[in-house]
């Protein structure tokens, strides 16, 4: 019985020690002030620096960023903010999914 309910004790320790996970989220960013091959890097390694940030894809033709994110350590503002840094400004295309 005492083992049972040092199992238990400690089955609820680490349960409620590991740390939440957040789903992964994408945003699509409207970034019109993108005019020359040079631009997509310099957008997509301002993006890929902010922590949290997993995976960004620039397309130069439609003139956006696709980036995805754990939206536990980054948020849409802190990805807007980055680009606008990099001189580029930005808006959201939809919503972050």
């Amino acid at each position: 019985m005492k083992k049972r309910l040092a199992w238990s004790c400690l089955a609820l320790a680490l349960a409620s020690s590991a740390p939440a996970t957040a789903a992964p989220k994408t945003v699509t960013l409207a970034v019109p002030g993108m005019n020359c091959a040079a631009c997509p890097i310099t957008v997509k390694k301002a993006l890929g620096k902010v922590p949290g940030v997993a995976k960004t894809d620039v397309n130069l033709d439609k003139r956006e960023a696709t980036v995805t994110f754990d939206d536990a350590r980054t948020d849409v503002q802190a990805l807007l903010r980055t680009a606008q840094d990099a001189g580029y400004s930005s808006t959201v295309v939809g919503s972050a999914k």
